[in-house]
């Protein structure tokens, strides 16, 4: 087995044995959106913002088993205002069907050299899905 296949393995069992039960104690539940590059499902606490889970990028690293990259998708194809737009905050991401959607990226760290910080990781998660959540929160009224 190669670095990138064992760096998947790692990073989806971390994901499916500590993020995704955690999570979803935080009230998070199965989204039905489809992303249209990330395969697995996603979570959310609402249809405002989801989170997916990226493990294929960095698996070929030396140290993708410390971390891998989550990505918080507002699936609206409408139009943001300028203060929301940016690496800072979100950028778009086009799908398959023409519709343009928004995203953010984020590194999430969990294993600093020989210490894991799993639960530092799941409190940096739920709070920046708690603030991009509320940075999204005056469109959804628009989105109805």
């Amino acid at each position: 087995m190669n670095i990138y296949e064992a760096n998947k393995i790692f990073r989806k069992s971390i994901i499916k044995g500590f993020f995704e039960p955690k999570l979803i104690n935080l009230d998070f539940k199965k989204s039905g959106i489809k992303h249209p590059s990330i395969t697995d499902d996603g979570l959310m606490q609402s249809d405002l913002l989801h989170i997916f889970f990226d493990v294929e990028t960095g698996s070929d690293y030396p140290d993708g088993d410390e971390w891998f990259i989550v990505e918080f998708l507002f699936p609206y194809d409408v139009k943001l205002p300028d203060k929301l737009k940016g690496v800072d905050f979100f950028t778009t991401i086009s799908f398959e069907d023409g519709k343009t959607y928004w995203h953010h990226r984020e590194l999430l760290r969990f294993k600093y050299g020989k210490s894991k910080k799993l639960t530092d990781a799941l409190e940096f998660l739920e709070s920046k899905y708690r603030e991009l959540h509320k940075l999204l929160e005056p469109l959804q009224k628009d989105l109805s």
